[in-house]
């Protein structure tokens, strides 16, 4: 049975810059995330100076590492060797792409055999799940106060404890008729959200899914169609005989914040979105609908007319249980901000109306 308890302290561990063990079925590794390591914590997880660095093979394959061929599977993990030019600037250079333009990397660098790959792919999956670059100084076997298995780490899952924590009446503009639940789980401090509007029958309700979005929803962001998409959604829930909006807290197609305007910076740069995100050392979308199935189960819906462009959301659901009886388009208009945004969610990520 796996410790969902474990992976969370984990997650947290290495947000706060401290080192965690993470078992594997063929070995173990310590790590420190990079970019929340400093001069002292370094020191003191690596005072040799010879800490390995883990990255993926999306990132090792940018930075040509000399032993490195392109890797099919760019989330899998690549082992860097440590020299000693690389210093926690440079690491830094390495885990964030957004620096090489600035700061053109020195290299050539050197991929080692992964010392237990296991693990280290464990390691990269909680860098997603912390919202954190996907990079790790890899130190010798030590005292941890934090230990994880792989295979806790890979059972993870924000869905399967999540519950109903209140209910209240919130009028909204769409609806002066609607309820608002919060759900959450013991280990995770991110509440997702349900707006029930109208009166409950017996036909399937209409059923947003959408993904927290800071930039967009709340300061109106062009950059995006997230915030049209959500006043739209809710007005097309409030004219239906009721609906649903599920606000989910997966912001940037569930990279975090923080990593999600790292994106922006390389679109800045001329990248599309998902290079972007492959960049980062990330998947095209790192979402996870079972959570939105998890909340229309505990709110006992079993059918849904989904309002949505992404069929990935539609197979996310049935996958989990959902029954999709319709997909209904969201047609947002453009501005010259998102313009390449939309063409490249229609071209390389199959969203349609």
């Amino acid at each position: 049975m796996s410790d969902a308890r474990a992976a969370a302290r984990a997650i947290d561990a290495l947000r706060r810059g401290w080192p965690v063990t993470v078992q594997g079925s063929d070995g173990s590794l310590r790590v420190m995330a990079v970019e929340a390591a400093d001069a002292v914590t370094l020191a003191a997880f690596d005072p040799g100076d010879q800490a390995d660095i883990l990255i993926s093979a999306a990132r090792a394959e940018t930075l040509k590492l000399t032993n490195q061929r392109a890797a099919a599977d760019p989330e899998m993990p690549v082992q860097v060797a440590r020299v000693p030019w690389i210093d926690r600037d440079v690491a830094m250079a390495i885990a964030d792409p957004v620096r090489d333009l600035a700061s053109p990397l020195k290299g050539p660098f050197k991929a080692r055999p992964l010392a237990a790959p296991d693990a280290a792919a464990a390691t990269l999956r909680l860098a997603r799940l912390a919202g954190i670059l996907p990079a790790f100084f890899i130190g010798d076997h030590g005292s941890s106060d934090c230990v994880v298995s792989a295979k806790d780490v890979e059972a993870y899952d924000d869905a399967a404890r999540l519950l109903i924590a209140t209910r209240a009446r919130l009028p909204v503009a769409a609806s002066e008729d609607a309820e608002i639940i919060a759900f959450r789980s013991p280990e995770e401090p991110r509440e997702h959200v349900a707006l029930i509007v109208g009166k409950r029958d017996a036909s399937p309700p209409v059923v947003r899914l959408h993904s927290e979005c800071l930039t967009g929803d709340v300061l109106g962001s062009l950059k995006c169609d997230c915030g049209p998409q959500l006043h739209e959604a809710l007005h097309r829930i409030a004219d239906a005989p009721w609906g649903v909006l599920l606000y989910l807290r997966q912001e940037g197609r569930g990279i975090g914040l923080v990593n999600k305007l790292r994106a922006y910076a390389l679109q800045d740069q001329g990248f599309d979105t998902v290079d972007a995100n492959v960049r980062l050392g990330f998947a095209i979308d790192a979402r996870d609908f079972s959570v939105a199935a998890r909340m229309l189960d505990l709110l006992g819906i079993e059918t849904v007319r989904l309002l949505t462009n992404n069929p990935a959301k539609v197979a996310g659901l049935e996958a989990a249980g959902i029954t999709v009886a319709e997909r209904l388009p969201l047609a947002i208009e453009s501005n010259p901000h998102n313009n390449r945004y939309l063409a490249t969610k229609r071209d390389r990520t199959g969203h349609q109306l």
